[in-house]
């Protein structure tokens, strides 16, 4: 059985790498190969975040000395991540093991087009040193066709945990005008528009709560909140801060729709596990976002920032369309975005690695 080394988030950290990676323990992945799991970054203080990557270098060390893996599979991003995993990437090359490059980064043009050409050239380098790079749509396909040969690079896009009796029970109850964002409270994620997006739709459905749960940074928390308080609508917002376990699966089964406004985004898990619950997605046309959230099928996707349109939207699938779109949104992830599917990917990337 061949060995597989895979650099990971501790199993707590917030965000969506950790949420994909979450999958592969107990899989069928961790039955056809001898998975070993090396942890490399942990949410925390500055200090924190670094002991645990000086020990996940460490532990690195020890598995390319002892356990001599045929193939290393690192889960990156872009900015601070990218740095991170450099060692990494440096090591398994000294190593003679092949690279897989897992990139879960989603703001590209800041990350590469818009950087220096010294960057340019140490981003190009980086990444050449890796057989094989995996993005999460052909749209992320094509820009880092920039930076390494388009035969390097291959898609697998995030998957999403299937619950039939989630959709049973939504399409058998009335509307609760719950309309649920999952992630981080940020310009990125559009969370700076969501409080203009409420107040359009609270002037028709009175009643809609908006449960905005995920975390961001102390200054954007507070900007956030007091625009929701200058437009008067505390009243039809919720904070539960980051949820996980029980409490993110009652808020999937509870709500009426998913919405993520986002700016920049790969293949978001938030969206995908939202559809694994029957939720009708309104959302924007960035990275692969499109090609699973299909306009007047199983919700609607503007250009970042139409704030108008997403209210209008929002409130068409709380009265009219929610049980339609609903079953579409499940169909979709059904028919081609299974946990199965991914690892079914994911095992063949590892086979073109070995060649």
């Amino acid at each position: 059985m061949k060995k597989v080394c895979m650099i990971v988030q501790d199993k707590a950290v917030k965000g969506g790498i950790a949420a994909v990676i979450s999958g592969y323990y107990g899989s069928r992945l961790e039955k056809d190969y001898k998975m070993i799991y090396v942890e490399s970054y942990k949410d925390g203080g500055k200090l924190t975040k670094l002991v645990k990557g000086i020990q996940g270098y460490i532990k690195f060390i020890k598995v390319l000395l002892v356990d001599k893996p045929d193939l290393v599979h690192i889960h990156s991003s872009f900015g601070p991540s990218f740095y991170r995993k450099l060692p990494f990437i440096y090591m398994a090359s000294w190593a003679k093991k092949p690279i897989i490059n897992h990139i879960h980064g989603a703001d590209f043009d800041e990350f590469y087009t818009n950087s220096s050409e010294k960057k340019k050239r140490q981003i190009k380098k980086v990444y050449r040193k890796c057989k094989i790079l995996v993005a999460l749509s052909e749209e992320w396909k094509q820009r880092l066709e920039k930076i390494v040969p388009k035969e390097k690079i291959i898609v697998i896009e995030n998957y999403s945990i299937l619950h039939e009796d989630a959709l049973k029970e939504r399409c058998s109850r009335q509307s609760n005008h719950e309309v649920l964002f999952l992630g981080e409270l940020g310009r990125r994620k559009g969370c700076y528009d969501i409080p203009s997006v409420i107040e359009d739709v609270a002037k028709d459905i009175p009643d809609v709560k908006f449960i905005l749960a995920g975390a961001g940074s102390a200054q954007d928390e507070t900007a956030i909140k007091q625009l929701i308080k200058e437009k008067g609508i505390e009243q039809n917002v919720e904070f539960p801060g980051w949820v996980r376990g029980n409490q993110k699966d009652k808020l999937l089964r509870e709500a009426d729709v998913f919405f993520l406004p986002s700016y920049n985004e790969g293949m978001p898990m938030s969206i995908l596990d939202a559809m694994g619950y029957g939720l009708p997605i309104v959302s924007t046309t960035v990275g692969g976002i499109p090609k699973i959230v299909h306009t007047e099928k199983n919700g609607f996707c503007f250009e970042p920032g139409n704030v108008m349109q997403m209210g209008k939207a929002i409130e068409l699938l709380l009265e009219d369309q929610r049980i339609e779109a609903s079953i579409s949104s499940f169909e979709i992830v059904q028919r081609g975005y299974s946990l199965e599917q991914h690892i079914e990917k994911l095992e063949e990337c590892y086979k073109k690695a070995f060649e």
